[in-house]
């Protein structure tokens, strides 16, 4: 089995698009995903699964119904199943994204930024 490094600025380079999260790497049912992300997303919450972003490159916000977590380059929040967030980036921000395999990324709300199948780069 030969095992490889992954390289986020290599694969971050390969996409210009907003908050279409792609797969980089699977542990443990866990997938490793990366996206760009710019403007506001949609709040939402997952029933079932945690989620820890962590921020590669500029600054994330996370609003939450109590409080709104800035998050900078090489911060991580991890938010606890069941708990609505809304992640918001002023300028663009480069994120990394650790959740189940079984995580849908706009959580119990379905609209046009509802990704059904991610691409792996």
């Amino acid at each position: 089995m030969e095992i490889n490094k992954i390289n986020l600025k290599e694969k971050l380079d390969t996409f210009n698009d907003h908050w279409h999260p792609r797969i980089v790497g699977e542990l443990n049912n866990q997938m490793v995903k990366i996206a760009k992300v710019k403007g506001a997303f949609e709040m939402h919450k997952h029933d079932k699964e945690d989620e820890l972003f962590y921020v590669i490159d500029g600054t994330l916000f996370i609003e939450m119904e109590d409080q709104t977590v800035e998050l900078n380059r090489g911060e991580f929040v991890i938010i606890p199943k069941g708990v609505d967030h809304k992640p918001y980036a002023p300028e663009e921000a480069s994120i990394m994204l650790f959740e189940p395999a079984t995580t849908l990324n706009t959580g119990n709300k379905i609209s046009e930024k509802t990704k059904k199948e991610l691409d792996r780069i």
